[in-house]
């Protein structure tokens, strides 16, 4: 399993860098703008259909039933393959003429805004990658089952590359204007998913598995995957409904310019809670947390993902647990560092990477800076979500997570509608955080009732991980305080956060060591049961 943890990680680092580079490049020539918001919610949608469809549903109720036919029926499982992936094309492809009879009678019949319009053009660009990259998420789960972890980890770096290579050259190179550099990068999207599903066919001949249209859509295992996808789908859906309802009401509560001008709210008048940009705020800030999210979090509940399934499909359920346990373990040991980690680094980081002094200001750092803290307050309950769900997915169990998510979602539209009053953009990242340990609380409480609880020394790493995060987070406080006379230029940014970083670490580990965390030790000697 830690082979395939590792290029996993390799590829989803290499990634998440350019995927760095490419929201660095949306600051610096889109800005916190109406442009900026534009193309974040364009792309957002066929990102949806990606995470709700290919990496959510389809793949998590395909792997387990996959994985159960290939030990017992090579054949039956050729046929699941082509059977699952021809159908998910066949629906997306519905979906996207869908798309695009809507998106066409909205543009007629209804009167939008010039921002609205240009919601639409690049929505209706970039909505066939939605059939793509879902098709390729299911040929990357079949890859995965087959021990092969690669290809599916570098897809979407090719994404990166070619949003990257979009916007340099309309940009710098060519000269173009803003809203040109959106077009083109739109269309640059749809080349790429092209690439990653030619990579994913040529390495799926290579091990010898060759897929073909067609459809046995009456077999047993076929249904069961339906079975299993439905609720996979709901919860996958109100989980992205989740993200995008912040940008949509971080839209919607933005005033023309900036925080304090008007809008009518039930027949009175009221300021607005938000600044204009604020779903760059909320973006950008999401890109950062996500980036040891899906380093690390993803990436593990990816590699473990085929491990519980296949001890699930064996009734191995001591097994199962085992690798349960350790790899909440990892989580949980990584999670904590990069939660308090970032708080300690968030403004000088945004300010590094993103303000420009013209289209991304240091009033949008300090906005941006206040998202990321609410968002890194949630980091260990993303970590442990991730590697929940799976556990859930391995056991046939896709009911509890939906049911959960959908909890989730009305919580969060309610916190969400009240925390912007409060604590403007930054409300809306700390509900997110709320809910995702509302929904870890609630699905611990379910396994351990159905499989008993979690190994004794559980209680004792956490404890000695709580304590070292803690020395951790007042170490890199009081680095702050020293360096807090230094200029808040590029370079003295860098030492900062470089200071910061290496005294953290330095604490976070070295009590570990001493205090024999076994969270250390996993991390260093990769020795989670498999």
């Amino acid at each position: 399993m830690f082979k395939g943890f590792r290029q996993i990680v390799s590829f989803t680092m290499l990634s998440r860098v350019l995927g760095m580079v490419r929201d660095i490049c949306y600051s610096h020539f889109f800005g916190a703008t109406a442009l900026g918001d534009a193309w974040i919610i364009s792309f957002r949608i066929p990102n949806l259909a990606r995470r709700v469809f290919g990496e959510g549903a389809a793949v998590s109720s395909f792997i387990p039933v996959y994985s159960e036919e290939l030990e017992h029926n090579p054949e039956a499982a050729r046929k699941l393959a082509n059977t699952i992936t021809t159908a998910v094309f066949t629906i997306l492809a519905g979906a996207v003429l869908a798309g695009w009879a809507i998106l066409l009678g909205a543009g007629i019949f209804s009167e939008l805004t010039a921002d609205g319009k240009l919601i639409i053009q690049l929505t209706s660009i970039m909505l066939p990658y939605a059939a793509v990259i879902c098709t390729v998420a299911i040929m990357a789960g079949i890859l995965n089952v087959h021990g092969h972890f690669a290809a599916p980890a570098a897809a979407p770096v090719i994404l990166n590359a070619f949003i990257i290579s979009a916007i340099l050259i309309s940009g710098w190179a060519m000269g173009m204007p803003p809203r040109a550099q959106a077009f083109t990068a739109a269309f640059c999207v749809l080349i790429a998913g092209a690439v990653q599903t030619a990579m994913q066919i040529t390495v799926l001949r290579r091990l010898g598995v060759r897929l073909r249209p067609e459809l046995h859509l009456k077999m047993k295992a076929a249904r069961k995957v339906m079975l299993l996808m439905a609720p996979m789908i709901l919860g996958a859906t109100v989980t992205q409904i989740n993200t995008l309802s912040d940008e949509l009401i971080a839209w919607f509560f933005s005033g023309s310019e900036a925080k304090g001008s008007e809008l009518m709210l039930f027949g009175r008048i009221a300021e607005y809670p938000l600044w204009r940009g604020s779903v760059m705020h909320l973006y950008l800030s999401q890109r950062l947390y996500q980036l040891p999210l899906g380093v690390f979090g993803i990436s593990l509940a990816t590699a473990i993902f085929p491990v519980l399934s296949r001890a699930a499909a064996r009734l191995e359920t001591d097994k199962m647990m085992a690798s349960l346990s350790g790899g909440i373990k990892m989580a949980v040991f990584a999670a904590l560092p990069c939660s308090l980690g970032l708080v300690v680094v968030a403004e000088p980081l945004i300010r590094l990477l993103f303000e420009n002094g013209s289209e991304f200001t240091a009033g949008d750092t300090a906005q941006s800076a206040g998202v990321l803290y609410g968002y890194a307050i949630g980091i260990t309950g993303f970590f442990l979500q991730q590697i929940l769900i799976k556990a859930f997915y391995a056991v046939g169990d896709s009911k509890l997570p939906a049911k959960t998510a959908c909890w989730a979602v009305g919580i969060n539209v309610v916190l969400n509608l009240t925390l912007i009053w409060i604590a403007g953009a930054a409300g809306l990242a700390l509900s997110t955080a709320i809910c995702s340990y509302v929904q870890v609380a609630v699905m611990l409480f379910v396994l351990r009732k159905r499989y008993g609880g979690f190994d004794s020394g559980f209680r004792p790493f956490l404890v000695k991980s709580l304590i070292a995060a803690g020395l951790m987070f007042a170490a890199g406080i009081a680095v702050n305080y020293f360096l807090a006379g230094m200029d808040k230029t590029a370079a003295f940014d860098a030492i900062r956060i470089a200071a910061a970083v290496a005294v953290c670490a330095g604490v976070y580990a070295g009590f570990s060591k001493l205090a024999s965390n076994e969270g250390l030790n996993m991390v260093l000697k990769r020795n989670l049961p498999d």
